[in-house]
C-alpha cells in the first residue's frame, strides 16, 4: 500500500506545529492530507500543496517472531475516533547506516537501543506504521506516523524522546517533527 503525505492548504488534519529536529525542515504549511492507494502513481502537485512525502508499507526488517507476536498482541489499529493527534516524522538515516550490513543494523535497532522492546509500554496507546521511502526516491528514507489521543500526548513526547536518546537516533541526519490535529 503506498500513502503520500500532501502539506498544503487543505487536507483532513490541521498541522499545529512543524518542528526542524535534525537538519532541514519542510514548508510550514496549514494542512496534512493523508491518501493510501495501490499504485505508486503520483499525480502533479496541485499549487495548493507545498510539499509531497510518499512511502510504502512493507514487512517487517527487524522484528523477530516472537517480537511481532508481541506487537500484535497490544498493538492499535490506526483511524480510532479517539485518536484525534497525530504526528508524521519523516527521518533520513546517514551512509554510515546503510553501509551497516541487516544484521549489525539489527544489533544496533534492539540489542543497543531497544527500539522494538522499549516501545512496547506506549501500546496501545499510540498506534503507529512506518512507510519506507528511500528506494521512491523520497527526501527522507523512513515516513513515521504515529496517531493518539489528546490524553496521549505527554505519552508520545515521551516516546519520541527516548528513541532520540538511543545510539540508533545517532545515524538519524535530518528528522522533522510534524505535528497535526484531526479535523472534525
Amino acid at each position: 500500500m503506498f500513502t503520500t503525505f500532501r502539506g498544503g492548504q487543505s487536507g483532513g488534519w490541521k498541522v499545529a506545529s512543524i518542528a526542524r529536529v535534525k537538519g532541514e525542515t519542510l514548508p510550514k504549511v496549514a494542512a496534512l492530507s493523508v491518501i493510501s492507494s495501490e499504485s505508486i502513481a503520483l499525480p502533479l502537485l496541485p499549487s495548493a500543496t507545498a510539499w509531497r512525502l510518499a512511502g510504502v508499507t512493507s514487512h517487517l526488517r527487524y522484528t523477530e517472531q516472537a517480537e511481532k507476536a508481541q506487537l500484535a498482541a497490544v498493538e492499535a489499529r490506526l483511524g480510532r475516533s479517539e485518536a484525534t493527534h497525530a504526528a508524521l516524522i519523516p527521518i533520513r538515516k546517514s551512509a554510515a547506516w546503510w553501509e551497516l550490513t541487516q544484521d549489525e543494523r539489527r544489533k544496533v535497532i534492539e540489542d543497543k537501543s531497544h527500539h522494538i522492546s522499549g516501545t512496547l509500554k506506549y501500546l496501545p496507546a499510540i498506534a503507529r506504521q512506518l512507510y519506507h521511502a528511500r528506494d521512491l526516491g523520497m527526501p527522507f528514507d523512513f515516513l513515521t506516523w504515529f496517531e493518539f489521543a489528546p490524553d496521549h500526548a505527554s505519552l508520545f513526547d515521551e516516546l519520541v524522546g527516548m528513541l532520540r536518546a538511543t545510539e540508533e537516533w545517532s545515524y538519524v541526519e535530518r528528522e522533522v517533527d510534524v505535528r497535526v490535529l484531526r479535523e472534525i
